[in-house]
């Protein structure tokens, strides 16, 4: 197989205040253990700033204008109570989503079979028209819509394994049958969605995950759940949305999941994405705040995406 990684120094100068768990050191943590040499086969590309009209793809053009202008000219600025914008920001949520939709391309093109994009911030939790968990833009969602626009795809599935519910984009595909999206996530907890009868235009499947539950009841949604979901849909295209924070480390939550979860549960993608994507398969970073557990994690993916 091969494995392509984008990723970008801007993504460290988005900067969150101190004490924040989305912070510039995940992105570090990640980039040291991807540089042990088991990883010396990946293809590793800087990412490219994104066109910003693929935005309007998952929002309207009057939020973006509003994330736009609470971007600040220096310091941190609230956009609520968890998500912050630096001056950076802006240019750091835009390359995130220029990764995403070259990673997009990559599998289409078979420059590569699958793609890991580590970038933040993060994205699943933003709404059509709200900023919100970390995330200013949706950048799945518009990785999905720039598929189906781009490359003519008629069914992407989107699997969110991130402990929380990917509210976002439940929200972005809720009437939408063109896009599955799959979510196992704490429930309760923030930001509160997420249950089993939210099931949108019947495209929506929620695998809620009781707290101080581990790999067993994880796995046992993937397998009763999400897998035939994705059988049935059968995609030309799966997007990760990628978070590890339901590892046992992670201060955020409380699923006691270890990397070889997250390895097994890549596998089992994998299948699906030979099966009915013809390999293609785009992992994008969402959380993980533990900085070993998620390193741990991540080499975890990634080496099953590497090893096929």
């Amino acid at each position: 197989m091969t494995t392509r990684l984008y990723t970008h120094p801007i993504f460290l100068e988005h900067l969150t205040p101190p004490g924040h768990p989305e912070r510039p050191d995940r992105l570090r943590a990640i980039e040291r253990v991807l540089d042990e040499e088991a990883f010396a086969a990946l293809d590793r590309i800087q990412a490219p700033e994104g066109d910003e009209a693929t935005i309007l793809y998952a929002h309207p053009a009057d939020f973006v204008a509003r994330v736009r202008a609470a971007i600040p000219d220096e310091g941190i600025a609230r956009i609520d109570a968890d998500t912050t914008a630096s001056p950076k920001s802006w240019q750091a949520a835009v390359t995130a989503i220029g990764a995403a939709n070259a990673a997009v391309d990559d599998v289409f093109s078979r420059r590569a079979d699958n793609v890991f994009v580590a970038a933040r911030p993060p994205g699943h939790h933003a709404e059509k028209t709200t900023a919100m968990g970390f995330c200013l833009f949706n950048t799945a969602a518009i990785a999905a819509r720039y598929a189906q626009k781009k490359h003519g795809v008629e069914r992407v599935a989107i699997v969110d394994w991130d402990v929380h519910h990917g509210n976002g984009t439940q929200d972005i595909f809720w009437d939408d049958p063109s896009v599955l999206y799959c979510s196992t996530h704490q429930m309760p907890l923030y930001p509160g969605t997420g249950a089993k009868t939210e099931t949108g235009a019947g495209n929506i499947v929620n695998a809620p995950l009781a707290p101080q539950t581990g790999s067993e009841v994880f796995r046992d949604a993937f397998l009763s759940r999400v897998l035939p979901a994705l059988d049935n849909f059968a995609p030309d295209l799966i997007i990760i949305s990628a978070g590890f924070d339901a590892h046992h480390r992670d201060p955020l939550a409380e699923i006691n999941l270890t990397e070889d979860d997250f390895d097994w549960a890549t596998g089992q993608l994998m299948q699906r994405a030979a099966r009915h994507s013809g390999n293609r398969l785009v992992s994008l970073l969402e959380g993980g705040y533990d900085l070993q557990g998620l390193a741990f994690s991540v080499a975890a993916h990634v080496g099953r995406l590497m090893k096929g």
